[in-house]
């Protein structure tokens, strides 16, 4: 993890992403920053990361605090050999890109299972896209329609809740009824894409981002803005797991100990 505090100076803003290998990587700064009595300003993604940089000693900061950062370190669900990652397996992907896109530079910490040539060879569980709930049917079939492969509803997982009763534990299954919804309200879609075609992922996630919300309601309330002179482009789709040309370079743990390093 040291490879990933080698931007230390005497005052830093980082980005703090979410993930198991960045809880690594946020111990490893706040021990670094400590040591060399350097003030960390941290932005978080998610209330995991904020978590982390409160129980590491790190400043807890905003955008609006610290509306430019360093640097966000950050997991990835895959990342291929031009540093395109997929990301969102957690469902933090909107604020996950906000966070990067105010940074100077992104850098990946992730271990060897993400590392692919190709995305979609590692990570099977589908492109995350963070849907507006008003119009998530109808932004399911036309990314089907248009693009082929499959989309199906985020639901929430089921959990083993363990209780104590009449002297003895028990355990049970339960199960939050309906879909995941993210930090900003929206509902995620997994979209498992054609392996078979050579997608251009740059263009893809414009191409995601303007297909329309496709509800009568959805489009009264942007032509509502647009008569008093906002400009509103009606797309359902709030934002999407594919980070392309944010990442500078990736850092990937091996099970020997070793790390892998990926620039491009």
């Amino acid at each position: 993890m040291s490879q990933t505090t080698s931007f230390l100076q005497k005052e830093v803003a980082v980005g703090i992403g979410s993930g198991t290998t960045v809880v690594f990587a946020a111990a490893h700064l706040g021990q670094k920053a400590k040591e060399a009595n350097v003030i960390v300003k941290c932005v978080p993604t998610s209330f995991q990361a904020q978590e982390l940089i409160r129980n590491n000693g790190l400043v807890l900061s905003t955008l609006d605090e610290t509306p430019m950062l360093d640097v966000t370190v950050d997991g990835a669900d895959e990342c291929d050999k031009k540093l395109n990652c997929i990301k969102g397996g957690g469902g933090c992907l909107t604020q996950e890109k906000i966070v990067a896109y105010f940074s100077k530079k992104m850098v990946v910490a992730a271990d060897y299972s993400k590392c692919s040539d190709k995305l979609g060879t590692k990570w099977t569980n589908g492109l995350p896209i963070e849907v507006m709930p008003i119009c998530w049917g109808p932004v399911k079939t036309r990314i089907v329609e248009q693009f082929g492969g499959e989309a199906a509803l985020r639901l929430a997982v089921k959990k083993m809740v363990c209780f104590h009763f009449r002297f003895d534990y028990h355990s049970m299954e339960m199960l939050k009824k309906g879909p995941v919804v993210t930090d900003n309200g929206n509902f995620l879609l997994d979209w498992k894409f054609p392996m078979e075609n050579d997608f251009d992922w740059d263009s893809m996630s414009i191409r995601l981002k303007m297909i329309p919300g496709s509800h009568p309601l959805f489009t009264i309330h942007c032509n509502s803005l647009r008569k008093l002179g906002f400009f509103v482009l009606s797309s359902g789709v709030i934002e999407t797991g594919l980070f392309c040309n944010l990442v500078r370079k990736a850092y990937f743990g091996n099970t020997d100990g070793t790390v892998s390093v990926r620039e491009f």
